[in-house]
């Protein structure tokens, strides 16, 4: 990205992450927070991605990973689970022409085919028609969870070892990515996470291992690209200081 594309998109020029992973966390406190109901914070929770989704692309940013549902949520109370997947769909018909319109190529990462039927057939519709965009990649964990994901690796790189189309002297780092949902991306440098909290709850606990953290009490439906702006500013200074130590 040029830099008089940074300074247009209100950022300025330097080293820009090149995938971003976030937990987008705080929807139903938010609503809790302005007296609504917990469904309308995820709502505004699309709001949000939309905005951060766009943001990304302004600034040049070539991937976007988001924790859209763990499989943590299916604790949840049934009621609440069943209008998340009802959103589920709605995001993937209401932002459709939205990423399309920003040449952005949405991917899915975790064991979404367990989803309900018209949950599933949305998000196979929402991928295929964004295959031929070229801009920014937009992964979506949804039914993800990173152990789960370390699980099925493990039985897969077993069965290769059983078969013999894997030496176990071969098996390094590289080979075990190669194995995971995120295996033709590069791993995240930096992680976002709103809401206050500061645990990884069971997302990309591989991929993670040497990305800068950006902590955050703003809830995710507040979080704008001003905020998105000075979380890339904040890799920055990290990235600006750990140059100057080596």
């Amino acid at each position: 990205m040029t830099d008089s594309r940074e300074r247009d998109a209100g950022l300025a020029p330097g080293i820009l992450p090149q995938h971003v992973a976030i937990i987008m966390d705080g929807n139903r406190r938010w609503a809790k927070a302005h007296r609504l109901p917990g469904i309308e914070g995820h709502r505004r929770g699309i709001v949000a991605l939309r905005r951060v989704t766009r943001a990304a692309s302004d600034f040049g940013i070539p991937m976007l990973t988001v924790y859209g549902f763990s499989t943590e949520n299916w604790k949840r109370d049934s009621t609440e689970i069943s209008l998340l997947l009802d959103l589920c769909v709605f995001f993937a018909r209401t932002e459709l022409e939205d990423l399309r319109r920003n040449n952005v190529r949405v991917r899915i990462i975790g064991q979404y085919r367990a989803l309900p039927r018209a949950s599933c057939d949305a998000l196979d519709v929402l991928v295929a028609a964004t295959a031929k965009n070229t801009g920014l990649q937009l992964n979506l964990a949804v039914n993800y969870s990173a152990r789960s994901e370390l699980r099925l690796a493990i039985e897969a790189v077993a069965r290769d070892v059983a078969s013999g189309k894997l030496e176990p002297g071969a098996i390094d780092e590289h080979v075990v990515a190669s194995y995971l949902s995120t295996a033709d991306m590069p791993d995240p440098d930096l992680l976002i996470r709103p809401g206050g909290e500061s645990r990884l709850s069971n997302f990309l606990l591989y991929q993670l291992a040497d990305a800068d953290f950006y902590l955050t009490d703003i809830f995710w439906p507040d979080f704008d690209k001003t905020q998105f702006a000075a979380a890339i500013e904040e890799f920055r200074a990290r990235r600006l200081r750990a140059d100057g130590d080596a």
